[in-house]
């Protein structure tokens, strides 16, 4: 099965999509299954995930509205407060519901880089390392030695990092990023997305420094702990969902098919746990 693993949806109406605004015409409308599904049959794409675009439990009951009516969307990862006194409560409640299988707590908006170490977020984190549901890691660069530090505490705790931590692409050497993505691929536990590089990169910029960028990820995690997708509609800031799956397939091109197998669904369903634990 070929997955996306990183997709959204989202209506604005909704308002709750604080970093979403009206000048963004590309994003700023109601973007539902009706308007990916071209889009995947033209890339030959079976299935996805969708992935939380607001911090809400109410923007996380509608994606797992719209996953349940929507047979290829394979798992949703969405939003829980980490603070909330009920937490490993909510997490029970949530793993019990069917195509729920991770959350994000989007830290890449968080002023803290180290807030998701603090002593108020151990027992969620606690709950959610024994509920077996997945971590997903929305950070900066800054916030990656945090990431390794999650990883050691929890060491059960599956954790992908998205978009390779959005280290910019073009831009010359990037402070202490390989560094640290290093230190998170020594953690067995630590996976990540081979995903929103596009939007990463500085105007002028060569497809092969993307192409580049791919190789340094696989490099440091290894064909069975990197994962594809898209990011889509995001995306479509920086190009189109056709430009992205060609420039993948052509830098997968030079591994061996079980590699190229596993980057393009068969690690995230691994991971995510698709198929059952």
């Amino acid at each position: 099965m070929i997955i996306d693993a990183h997709q959204h949806f989202w209506d604005p109406a909704r308002g709750d999509y604080g970093w979403l605004a009206p000048d963004q015409p590309t994003l700023y409308r109601p973007i539902l299954p009706t308007d990916l599904r071209p889009l995947l049959d033209d890339a030959g794409i079976d299935a996805t995930i969708l992935v939380q675009a607001a911090p809400t439990v109410a923007e996380t009951d509608f994606l797992m509205g719209l996953a349940a009516a929507t047979p290829w969307v394979k798992g949703v990862v969405g939003w829980f407060d980490l603070d909330a006194p009920d937490i490993a409560d909510q997490i029970a409640r949530r793993q019990a519901q069917a195509k729920f299988i991770g959350i994000r707590p989007m830290l890449q908006d968080i002023n803290d880089p180290a807030w998701i170490l603090g002593p108020g977020r151990a027992a969620g984190l606690e709950a959610l390392q024994t509920s077996g549901l997945t971590f997903d890691a929305l950070v900066m660069p800054p916030q990656l030695a945090c990431v390794v530090e999650l990883a050691r505490r929890y060491p059960d705790l599956r954790i992908i990092i998205d978009h390779g931590a959005k280290g910019p692409i073009g831009m010359g050497p990037i402070p202490g990023w390989r560094r640290e993505m290093a230190a998170a691929a020594r953690c067995g536990n630590v996976t990540c997305k081979l995903s929103g590089l596009l939007t990463e990169m500085a105007p002028g910029t060569d497809d092969a420094a993307i192409l580049d960028r791919m190789a340094e990820l696989l490099d440091l995690f290894g064909p069975d702990r990197l994962i594809w997708g898209s990011d889509w509609p995001v995306l479509d800031l920086a190009g189109s969902y056709h430009r992205w799956h060609s420039l993948t397939q052509a830098f997968l091109a030079r591994l061996e098919a079980g590699a190229k197998t596993a980057i393009m669904g068969g690690n995230a369903a691994r991971i995510y746990r698709l198929e059952g634990p």
